[in-house]
C-alpha cells in the first residue's frame, strides 16, 4: 500500500475519532471484510493519511506529549488538532479555539464564540445590510469582528450549525425546566 493513500477499514470497531494505524500485510487479516460489520455492529470508514513530523527541538515534543497525556488524548489526535486549528487560525486571524462546557470551539480573540455571534446575525427582523452593524453594537464588538465571525462561518457552516442547533436544544431544556418549576410552584 502506497504512504500517500489512506488506510480504510469498514466496520473495524473503532469510536468515532480513533484511528486505524496503516495496514500492513500482517494487519490486512484481522480486518473485516469490505461491508462487514464488526462485532459492535458499526459500519463506518475510518481513514488516515500517516506522516511523518520531525521537531527540530526535543522540548517541543516532550510538551506536545505531556499536554497529550494531561488532556487524555494521544500525541498524534493533539497534534492533528493543533494543526488543524493553526491552519485555521491562519486564515483567519481574529478565530481562536477554546475548551468550555460544551466542548472544544471556535470564537473570536477577546470576544464570544462563534455560533453567537452567527445566531445573533441570522433571522431577525434587521435588513441584512444593517445587521452587521446592528450586531456590532448588541454584542460590543468592532464590525471586523463581526465580519471575521461570518467569514468563519462561511468557511465551517456545518460546524457552526452544529453548535447553534446544540445550543437551541439545550435552551429548550433549561426553559422546559423553568416552566415546571414555576407550575409546581403556582399549586
Amino acid at each position: 500500500m502506497k504512504a500517500s493513500r489512506p488506510a480504510v477499514a469498514r466496520g473495524s470497531g473503532l469510536l468515532p475519532g480513533q484511528v486505524l494505524p496503516l495496514c500492513t500485510p500482517s494487519h490486512v487479516g484481522n480486518l473485516p471484510e469490505n461491508g462487514a460489520s464488526s462485532a459492535s455492529g458499526s459500519d463506518y470508514n475510518v481513514a488516515m493519511h500517516p506522516v511523518s513530523i520531525r521537531f527540530r527541538r526535543d522540548a517541543v515534543y516532550r510538551s506536545l506529549k505531556k499536554e497529550a497525556g494531561s488532556r487524555g488524548l494521544s500525541t498524534s489526535a493533539l497534534a492533528e488538532r493543533l494543526i488543524d486549528e493553526g491552519l485555521r487560525s491562519g486564515r483567519h486571524p481574529l478565530i481562536t479555539f477554546r475548551d468550555g462546557p460544551a466542548g472544544r470551539r471556535a470564537g473570536l480573540v477577546g470576544g464570544p464564540d462563534v455560533w453567537e455571534v452567527v445566531s445573533a446575525l441570522t433571522g431577525g427582523d434587521v435588513p441584512r445590510e444593517k445587521r452587521v452593524e446592528r450586531v456590532a453594537d448588541l454584542l460590543g464588538l468592532r464590525t471586523a469582528q463581526v465580519e471575521a465571525a461570518l467569514a468563519y462561518y462561511a468557511e465551517f457552516t456545518d460546524e457552526i450549525d452544529v453548535e447553534i442547533a446544540e445550543n437551541d436544544a439545550a435552551a429548550d431544556e433549561w426553559e422546559a425546566a423553568w416552566r415546571r418549576q414555576q407550575e409546581l410552584l403556582g399549586r
